[in-house]
């Protein structure tokens, strides 16, 4: 495999995690009362929709094709397809913690592709610029879970 497609099959890995977070977001919203966690979650989703279009014009620029949207045949994020069935109770605690998780996975997606991958320092600074946000996003979403419990 040339290594335009290794670096871009591991930029497609992000991507689809990014779409899924985004969507994953996206369902929060609408699951919570709180105006705070509504605005936070708004951010999230936004900003996973940035580092979505960031991911695929770096795909686009290696000359390779970048999914079009997150996966659907049981590759999954895992973290948010758990989090849709916690909806159902309107539980802004549980929603946070399944967010939570999620973020925690996403930031080992980041980390594992960061150490095992020799990537472009254009491609590096973004995906560290990424992880740090997704860092803080865990802080934020740790503070608020100590909030409402």
């Amino acid at each position: 495999m040339k290594y335009s497609e290794i670096i871009s099959n591991k930029l497609n890995e992000l991507l689809i995690k990014n779409f899924d977070a985004e969507k994953g977001y996206e369902n929060a919203i609408e699951n919570v009362e709180s105006p705070k966690l509504k605005a936070f979650f708004k951010m999230q989703s936004e900003q996973r929709g940035k580092f979505a279009r960031e991911l695929r014009l770096e795909i686009l620029k290696f000359g390779q094709i970048p999914e079009e949207s997150g996966s659907i045949a049981g590759t999954l994020h895992r973290n948010w397809m758990t989090l849709k069935s916690l909806f159902k109770s309107n539980n802004e605690e549980a929603i946070l913690d399944e967010a939570l998780r999620g973020e925690e996975a996403s930031l080992s997606d980041y980390d594992e592709i960061l150490s095992e991958t020799n990537l472009p320092l254009s491609i590096e600074n973004m995906l560290i610029e990424q992880k740090q946000s997704i860092q803080r996003a865990i802080n934020k979403l740790k503070l608020e879970e100590e909030l409402v419990s």
